[in-house]
């Protein structure tokens, strides 16, 4: 392996503090009783009438994370260490840690052989400078895990302008454990991210709904129009598909006589990747009895509205240039009558000859592989779509675009479903489901039309649903909410790389 000078220097290092008898990578239990975040938000210091400083709870603290700066100051030096909750200051005196005469400690091991990014952990009292800082002042002081890679050392000027970042999206994505260490803005991502679905959770476990698991590995993969990937089971001899919808086995347990089900599903697609597009994504999925798409729609509202005042504190959120609200109502709009809106063309009675004839006036690239329904998904793609900012639901949708629907109840040709748009993308989708056995057999049989003309995202015919749908699914309305692009939303990120930890990448060189 060929080091770097820096590396080359810390392993020296290395082997220097093991030849003092100090192990640099002690046993994990540390007493950590303390966190940055909480000792600055709630430290407070009285004077006595003796003229003494009350310390209140903070007279011994314990606390440890990774030495991020250092100012030596004659025999003591000012530090700075960082964890999960953010940096405080630490002041290091040399006869503090060393009472005795050996000073190796502080001379030889916190002077000379640490560097920036190790683990270290303190014991002290906490105490405000007298440039008004909060910091904790060293008794003790111990290594817990030496760093031998040197951190991006990211620097401000005191305008606040900031020097030598780590911003390399290709390196940021790749090594994302460096990425959180030194941008505190990636952490506080995540930490919305993790805030929007528990709060997703609690909406739904108040409304009593029941979570689950279903299978990731599937015989049949269902759900979606979308292209799988494939695996191979060697016990059983059979191929397996990773899933791409968990949809299917929902509506079982609907069958199966639950009222409301959820599920956040990691799902897979091997199709293309871009700003918005990740071949593994998180897709939240719930199904309940006895209601349709109208009842949905509300719901929709109520739950969104919740999870941006938890995660952001409010319902406005800044994407962009853009100012979402999350404020219930939205809007509802046909998707015809959208298509008439932004291009002029009422394609609602068009066969598949007259709406490629729309898309070729429109310079709308199909092929012959299309049929009606994603046709009508390009057009609207492609020149509708990226027109809705605040959220809209676009509702009443052909029947050859929604193969898993319920028929509309008055309009025919439609069926009962929509798409909440919010800044240009879909966010969610949502069907009163189709309940019918004999309508969704035929409804499959028209997809193997299509897989047989070519088209590799038409879905598979899953006997096994079509049989659980024989044995009597009540009427049923259900969503998928792109869980990605959701927290892409609240967290005012751009590119859904931002928001997964650990985005696919091509293999390094």
């Amino acid at each position: 392996m060929q080091l770097s000078e820096q590396e080359q220097v810390r392993r020296e290092k290395l082997e220097k503090i093991k030849a003092l008898g100090i192990d640099p990578y002690p046993a994990p239990l540390y007493p950590v009783n303390a966190n940055a975040k909480e000792i600055k938000e709630n430290y407070k210091e009285e004077t006595l009438e003796d003229g003494t400083k009350n310390r209140l709870n903070y007279q011994d603290v314990c606390v440890a994370g990774r030495l991020m700066a250092t100012r030596p100051a004659g025999k003591a030096t000012f530090a700075e260490i960082q964890d999960s909750t953010g940096r405080i200051q630490i002041y290091v005196r040399r006869d503090d840690i060393c009472p005795d005469e050996d000073k190796t400690l502080y001379n030889t091991l916190f002077s000379k052989l640490l560097d920036l990014g190790d683990f270290i952990g303190v014991k002290g009292y906490v105490f405000i400078t007298k440039m008004g800082e909060i910091s904790i002042h060293v008794t003790e002081f111990t290594l817990l895990s030496k760093s031998l890679r040197p951190l991006p050392v990211v620097k401000k000027d005191e305008e606040g302008n900031v020097f030598d970042a780590f911003t390399d999206p290709e390196m940021r994505y790749r090594q994302r454990y460096v990425d959180l260490v030194v941008n505190e803005n990636v952490r506080d991502t995540f930490i919305k991210r993790t805030k929007m679905m528990n709060s997703i959770r609690t909406f739904l476990n108040n409304h009593n709904a029941l979570e689950v698991d279903t299978p990731v590995l599937q015989s049949i993969p269902g759900g979606a129009a979308a292209r799988p990937f494939i695996t191979h089971h060697n016990a059983l001899d059979i191929p397996l598909y990773l899933r791409i919808a968990n949809e299917l086995y929902l509506k079982r347990l609907i069958v199966g006589g639950f009222d409301w089900v959820y599920e956040f599903s990691r799902n897979f697609r091997n199709e293309g990747m871009d700003r918005t597009h990740n071949p593994e994504f998180t897709v939240l999925e719930f199904y309940v009895a006895y209601k349709d798409y109208f009842w949905m729609m509300e719901t929709t509202e109520q739950l969104l509205e919740k999870v941006a005042m938890d995660t952001n504190g409010n319902t406005f959120v800044e994407v962009g240039e853009n100012m979402i609200n999350f404020k219930a109502p939205y809007k509802r709009i046909s998707i015809y009558d959208a298509i008439k809106t932004y291009t002029g063309h009422d394609v609602s009675g068009l066969d598949e000859d007259g709406l490629r004839d729309v898309c070729k006036q429109l310079h709308i690239e199909v092929d012959n592989t299309m049929g009606k329904g994603k046709l009508i998904d390009a057009i609207f793609g492609e020149r509708c779509e990226h027109n809705y900012i605040q959220p809209t639901f676009i509702i009443d949708y052909p029947v050859e675009m929604s193969p898993l629907t319920k028929k509309h109840r008055s309009k025919a040709g439609l069926v009962e479903r929509f798409e909440l748009m919010i800044n240009g993308k879909e966010i969610a989708n949502a069907y009163s489901e189709l309940n019918d056995p004999i309508d969704q057999r035929e409804r499959f049989e028209d997809q193997l039309k299509l897989q047989e003309r070519g088209d590799d995202e038409a879905m598979f015919i899953d006997q096994d649903f079509l049989r659980a749908l024989e044995y009597g699914m009540p009427p049923t309305s259900g969503i998928g909410f792109g869980i990605d692009r959701l927290a892409m939303l609240l967290t005012n990120q751009s590119s859904i790389q931002e928001v997964l930890f650990f985005p696919q990448m091509r293999p390094e060189k």
